[in-house]
C-alpha cells in the first residue's frame, strides 16, 4: 500500500509539473496586447447642394436698326495737336551798345553790364533806364523799350545835348512881360505873346550869359542886339541857375 500510495503520489507531481511548464510555455508564446487605436474623429458633413433657384428670362435684345442703303463716309481722324514751341531765345532782348568814347560804363536798370563795346543779353521786353558814364564827359540818361531780338544802340558823348526850358518874365524900364526861354544844341529862343520882345539866336551869339542868383535875375545880351533881363515868375533863383548851367555847359562844348 506504501508502494503504491507514493507511486500515485509521483505520479501526479509529475502530472502537475507538465500542467504548468505548459501553462508557462503558453503564456511566453501569447501576443502583446496592441494599443489602442485613438477614436476617429466624426468627419464634418457635406454640406447640402444648393437647390438652383429657376433663372429670371433673359431679356430680349432690341432688334437691330436697318441699314441704309449709303453708308455715311468715315470721319478722318483728327490731326494730333502741334507741340507747343519751346520758349526761344528771340523772345528776349540783345542789346549791343557802342560808344564814341570806347570804355564807357554802362548800367541797365542800375545794373552794371560792362563797358563798351558790350553785348546785353537776355533783356525782357519793356521800357528799361540806361545810363553811361565816361570820364571827361557828362553821363548819358535814356529810356528805351526793348523789344525780342537784337538791337544795336550807340550813344555819342562827344554830341552836344541840351533840351531846356524855363518859364521867364522879361522886365521893361517900363513894365514887363511873360514868356519862356528855350534852349537847344541849335540856339535859343525867347517865345512870348509880345512879338517885339521875343528873338532866336544861335549859342555862339550871346555875348553875355550871366546868371545873378542874389538878384534873382539871368542877364542875356546878344551879339550886335538887345539886353535882356529875365526873372523867374515864383523869384525863384534855383530854376535860373540851374537854366544857366546846363546852357553855358552847352556852349563850352561847342567852342571847343
Amino acid at each position: 500500500n506504501r508502494r503504491v500510495t507514493r507511486r500515485v503520489l509521483s505520479i501526479a507531481t509529475f502530472c502537475f509539473a507538465l500542467v504548468i511548464g505548459a501553462l508557462v510555455i503558453m503564456s511566453s508564446r501569447r501576443p502583446s496586447e496592441e494599443p489602442k487605436a485613438p477614436a476617429a474623429t466624426a468627419a464634418p458633413a457635406a454640406p447640402r447642394p444648393a437647390t438652383p433657384q429657376p433663372s429670371a428670362p433673359a431679356a430680349e435684345k432690341p432688334a437691330a436698326a436697318p441699314r441704309s442703303a449709303s453708308r455715311a463716309p468715315a470721319r478722318a481722324p483728327a490731326p494730333d495737336p502741334a507741340p507747343a514751341p519751346a520758349e526761344a531765345a528771340t523772345e528776349l532782348g540783345t542789346l549791343r551798345i557802342e560808344t564814341d568814347v570806347p570804355g564807357a560804363q554802362v548800367f541797365i536798370d542800375r545794373q552794371f553790364i560792362g563797358t563798351t563795346p558790350v553785348t546785353a543779353n537776355n533783356v525782357k521786353p519793356g521800357t528799361h533806364q540806361v545810363n553811361l558814364t565816361a570820364e571827361g564827359f557828362d553821363g548819358i540818361a535814356q529810356t528805351i523799350d526793348v523789344e525780342p531780338g537784337p538791337r544795336d544802340l550807340m550813344f555819342r558823348f562827344r554830341e552836344v545835348r541840351l533840351d531846356a526850358a524855363l518859364a521867364v518874365v522879361h522886365k521893361h524900364r517900363i513894365g514887363s512881360c511873360e514868356g519862356r526861354l528855350v534852349a537847344t544844341a541849335d540856339g535859343i529862343r525867347y517865345e512870348t505873346a509880345n512879338k517885339d520882345d521875343g528873338f532866336t539866336a544861335p549859342l555862339a551869339d550871346m555875348e553875355t550869359f550871366l546868371v545873378d542868383y542874389q538878384a534873382r535875375n539871368l542877364r542875356i545880351r546878344l551879339r550886335k542886339g538887345r539886353q535882356f533881363n529875365f526873372t523867374d515868375p515864383d523869384d525863384n533863383a534855383d530854376r535860373l541857375f540851374v537854366f544857366h548851367r546846363d546852357v553855358e555847359r552847352a556852349r563850352q562844348r561847342l567852342a571847343q
